[in-house]
């Protein structure tokens, strides 16, 4: 292990010093690049500016995070010098180990920064979604320290294979949801009614951003691929650096798995100075599943972070936000995408990317637990994976690894149980399947042509776009009927909303409290659940109408 260093005082902003790393993330209905306005529904405004905005290199973490941090942080950097006997290399390997933080995991970095800033932008809740569990376990411990009300829609397939990570959240006082689930239009609409569907990374962003969005009072917590995200993990990376200079070692190798990324940016970010273009200097190596291979044969182009397409289009390496993900043991790899800023990274040349079997990545993880003594997380055992085969290709040099170790796998001893009894079964991506999905990618929309639903040679007004876009083969009349809120039938007087091309729940409460009646709603407006919700809480009637002057919805 080595000696010990001071916990990071601030996070790097990779973008100040590489502003080509930095793409704008694109409106799918009006083609128009996403501003803070746009952000503000779902995140906290300073995790807004952090998302686009990259004036410092430096970001200050505030003192609240640093006392959190300072309950795990700095984590150790160990010499794998079993393993290297194991091997019979002369390579040297070391790991950075996150899994010493309270939920043994990397994510707890962003968890604890995120609920922060939540808290302190007045929210009172929080919806998250969960892959392999580490995510939804961090935020459920940084929303329990901040005083948050947190709900997690945890991927099926892991709901079902990793009950420890579930109880783990409940103990913080979360609420865990299998996804898909019947909670939202997006689970409903997406297996929620099949027990055995086991989901997906980007259906449940997909439930947790519909949720957040119809609470006012609540915030979205995305666990990995957004800018912030990569920006909160930094302080692995500047731990390492400070760690390996301390003892005077220059690495090689950089290596960490990737699901949305946020590891492998926080582990290679602030060593960017030490790479060079075209494979000289550090080499920074990303590992994935070969059941998930959005960078080694993917495509880098924008696509949504989602399956439902309710987040904006970012340009990143994808397989297609509707690439059915196999079923794996890596639940935290299962993502269609990676983070903007990793993916230009990688197409920039700066970093590479590789791809790893199932059966392969548990090989590698019970030789690294027998030599070292420690059950890794899958995730984290692909990077072990690759660290094998670089130290045997390597075998006569005295080349320095380094890999994140982003978790321990105590809670997936379920998997291991698999492999040990030669019962786990090899993964993989059928070319058929990647091809399909990716046919589905979205033509990334030009203002200045018409978009699809528009007529040709014009340009689609914006929140028409927007609607077809979501709502594309929806019809937006008659209103479901539930209870005294929600009417088909004609009404005589009311409050007249048909100028409205979207009712929310706010238009509600103040149209009740403008007069009495009915509450007239234009024939295309588009009418969020939270509206019709509110309606019924208020024993108020929605009513569908001619739009005014035939126009669907004259203002916003």
């Amino acid at each position: 292990m080595t000696g010990a260093v001071s916990i990071p005082q601030q996070w790097y902003d990779v973008v100040a010093d590489l502003p080509e790393l930095d793409e704008s993330y694109v409106d799918s209905a009006s083609g128009q690049r996403v501003g803070t306005s746009a952000l503000t529904e779902l995140f906290a405004p300073e995790l807004v500016e952090q998302e686009l905005h990259h004036p410092r290199r430096l970001v200050p973490i505030p003192e609240p995070i640093l006392e959190m941090y300072a309950r795990w942080r700095p984590t150790p950097l160990v010499r794998a010098r079993g393993l290297e006997q194991a091997l019979n290399t002369r390579c040297r390997i070391y790991y950075k180990y996150e899994g010493s933080s309270p939920i043994g995991s990397h994510k707890a970095n962003s968890g604890v920064a995120q609920a922060y800033y939540t808290h302190r932008a007045g929210r009172k809740r929080v919806f998250a979604e969960t892959g392999a569990g580490q995510w939804g376990s961090a935020i459920s411990m940084g929303s329990s320290f901040f005083g948050l009300n947190c709900s997690v829609f945890m991927v099926g397939g892991s709901y079902d294979s990793k009950p420890a990570r579930r109880t783990l959240m409940e103990t913080f006082g979360s609420r865990v949801h299998r996804s898909p689930s019947r909670l939202t239009e997006v689970g409903r609409a997406n297996g929620a009614d099949d027990t055995a569907a086991t989901g997906s990374l980007g259906l449940a962003i997909g439930e947790a951003v519909e949720a957040a969005r119809q609470d006012e009072a609540a915030a979205y917590g995305i666990g990995s691929a957004f800018n912030f995200v990569c920006l909160h993990q930094t302080v692995i990376g500047q731990e390492l650096r400070a760690q390996l200079d301390a003892e005077g070692i220059q690495p090689d190798v950089l290596v960490s798995c990737i699901g949305g990324g946020s590891s492998y940016a926080g582990l290679v970010f602030p060593f960017v100075d030490q790479v060079r273009p075209g494979g000289r200097g550090l080499d920074l190596v990303a590992v994935e599943s070969n059941a998930v291979p959005k960078v080694t044969r993917g495509v880098y182009a924008y696509d949504h972070g989602d399956s439902a397409k309710l987040t904006p289009l970012s340009k990143m390496y994808t397989l297609g936000h509707e690439f059915a993900a196999p079923g794996i043991h890596s639940g935290g790899l299962r993502y269609h995408g990676l983070a903007p800023q990793v993916s230009k990274l990688i197409n920039m040349g700066l970093g590479r990317a590789v791809a790893y079997p199932q059966l392969e990545v548990f090989r590698s993880a019970a030789l690294f637990a027998r030599a070292e003594g420690l059950v890794p997380a899958p995730e984290a055992a692909h990077s072990i994976a690759a660290v094998v085969e670089l130290a045997r290709t390597h075998r006569s040099e005295e080349r320095v690894l380094v890999f994140c170790l982003t978790g321990h796998g105590f809670f997936d001893l379920a998997a291991y149980d698999k492999f040990n009894r030669g019962t786990m079964e090899d993964s993989d991506s059928p070319d058929s399947a990647i091809a399909r999905s990716l046919r589905a990618l979205p033509t990334t929309p030009d203002p200045s042509t018409s978009h699809p639903g528009g007529p040709a040679g014009t340009v689609a007004d914006p929140f028409e776009a927007w609607r077809r876009w979501h709502f594309a083969a929806r019809q937006p009349a008659p209103l479901t009927p539930s209870g005294p809120a929600a009417s088909a039938a004609p009404a005589t007087d009311g409050v007249d909303l048909s100028r409205l091309r979207v009712v929310t729940a706010p238009i509600v409460r103040e149209a009740t409290r403008s007069g009495p009646g009915d509450l007239l709603v234009g024939e295309h407006a588009v009418v969020t659940p939270a509206a019709e919700a509110q309606a019924r809480e208020l024993n108020r009637r929605l009513v569908r109408c001619p739009d005014r002057a035939g126009q669907p919805g004259a203002t916003r």
